[in-house]
């Protein structure tokens, strides 16, 4: 049984942390109880994640103490910190493509044996933690292979396969439909009532309010302190995470209400026939919501438009021009962006600047009439996009790599943003983003529409599609199933086509 000297599993007291001349942390201070869900919330940038990086090994702090059950630590790195009992799950995943699943779990035993590796062993061990936590992989399969959703899944088992005591989980259902965060949920309370400490970090507010007992917010690098889950509201969380009252997180516009399609999709089959027979248009100035559950077929069905994924048949048609985009190439030259819901491997370059990656979706706007680039054309461009995105970094220069996750996820936004476009579809658009990041974002889609053009939102999250479509097209196994136009918008109905039943009268 383990040794409690205190009745806080973790005790984090005065954490101060700078990079060069900028601080992150102020004397922070985190409690977290034996068998506690806490919630660790504030806007990106506000230091949640160099805090759990400071915990797990990742970072050295500059003052404070670390306890864990009262003996003070200084986990040096992140096996140091593992030894512990410290699993941290990041939004941004770190799994060996190459590598099969149970490989990917059980990697850090890869090696231990000095003779041979039960190999048979492993991947069942792998297939009931899976298996376990309710969802359906199959352990020897390779990790490329899996959807992204699948992939979050196997980073919570990989952290779970060792003696943890204490589970982080940055952002962990940003790529979940409703059911598959259900399954965690029901997963972290089974885990809490095993003594468990779980630290919780998600810019959705129904989920803290659902599974967590005490939230403490930060802001700025300052603590705000911590309160019971039950002697707070969410008015009052937005309040202490943004420094003022969130008024309407959904804000209005008048949809374009032209009758002429900007953009056609025609009887379009995917390659592997998962994909069939979908049938769509978008107006100008309509911003068109894709609902459904996870495995549905909405970023395939993206991912085939903008040529990312192989077609086997199927018409597109733009401002009444049949168009081919078999490749991401042709799309853009189609004037037709795509935001990509995993922003690591497809939606920035992390090693390229902030300036980089926005302008290097196209050179046209930013380019003398001789195909110069133009500086300042180019600043101005950047800088502005920057300022409208509030994208929290000292210079265009920063390297993306070095944002936070939902200062990442402005800038695949801003690269599409950067060009004129007349189809843009967005995946995701909030993901790992905080509450009032998201209401600059919803503006610029308010914005990009009201300019004519064509958008597509694909969204887990149906508050989020409600709030911003003006009608949503539900698909179920791989085509459409249903549509709603906006009196219809409810989870009931959302949900109801997304399991393929029809709605009732």
């Amino acid at each position: 049984m383990e040794n409690r000297k205190s009745e806080y599993r973790v005790e984090m007291t005065g954490i101060t942390k700078s990079f060069g001349v900028v601080s992150v942390l102020q004397g922070v201070n985190l409690k977290i109880k034996h068998g506690e869900i806490h919630a660790l919330l504030g806007e990106n940038g506000a230091g949640k994640s160099t805090l759990v990086k400071i915990l797990s090994g990742v970072h050295q702090k500059d003052g404070g103490t670390v306890l864990l059950n009262g003996e003070e630590i200084n986990p040096k790195n992140t096996h140091y910190g593992q030894m512990l009992g410290i699993s941290v799950v990041y939004q941004e995943l770190s799994l060996v493509n190459d590598l099969s699943v149970a490989e990917n779990i059980y990697l850090h035993k890869l090696g231990a044996s000095k003779f041979w590796m039960r190999w048979k062993e492993i991947t069942n061990d792998a297939q009931q933690l899976i298996n376990s936590l309710g969802f359906d992989i199959d352990a020897s399969a390779k990790v490329r292979d899996l959807s992204i959703v699948q992939k979050q899944v196997v980073e919570i088992a990989k952290a779970l396969s060792e003696d943890t005591k204490v589970l982080v989980l940055d952002e962990p259902t940003t790529v979940f439909d409703p059911n598959d965060a259900q399954k965690l949920f029901d997963n972290l309370l089974r885990l809490k009532k095993e003594g468990m400490s779980i630290i919780y970090i998600s810019h959705h507010l129904d989920e803290i309010f659902k599974i967590a007992d005490t939230i403490t917010v930060l802001k700025d690098g300052v603590d705000t302190g911590s309160m019971a889950t039950k002697d707070i509201d969410k008015d009052n969380v937005i309040k202490l995470m943004i420094g003022r009252d969130l008024e309407d997180l959904y804000p209005s516009r008048d949809p374009n209400t032209s009758v002429t399609p900007v953009f056609e999709v025609k009887n379009l089959y995917g390659s592997d026939g998962f994909i069939k027979d979908v049938s769509f248009s978008v107006r100008p100035g309509e911003v068109l919501g894709i609902a459904g559950l996870g495995g549905s077929g909405r970023t395939e069905m993206a991912k085939l438009i903008f040529g990312a994924d192989k077609k086997k048949s199927g018409t597109l048609i733009l401002n009444g021009k049949v168009i081919t985009t078999n490749t991401p190439f042709d799309a853009v030259k189609n004037e037709i962006g795509f935001v990509s819901e995993d922003r690591k491997e497809e939606g920035v370059f992390l090693p390229l600047s902030i300036r980089k990656n926005i302008s290097i979706t196209s050179f046209k706007p930013i380019s003398s009439a001789f195909g110069f680039i133009n500086n300042k054309k180019e600043f101005e461009n950047v800088s502005g996009l920057i300022s409208k995105l509030k994208i929290k970094t000292v210079s265009s220069e920063v390297d993306v790599k070095n944002l936070s996750g939902g200062n990442q996820q402005k800038v695949a936004l801003a690269k599409w943003l950067s060009i004129d476009s007349k189809l843009i579809i967005i995946d995701e658009p909030t993901r790992g983003v905080d509450v009032g990041a998201k209401v600059e974002i919803y503006n610029l889609i308010n914005e990009v529409a009201q300019k004519g053009v064509g958008v597509i939102v694909i969204s887990s999250d149906m508050p989020e599609i409600m709030g911003i479509a003006d009608r949503i097209l539900v698909m179920h196994k791989g085509t459409i199933f249903g549509e709603l136009p906006k009196e219809k918008f409810t989870e009931e109905n959302i949900l109801r086509y997304s399991i393929g039943e029809e709605l009732k009268n």
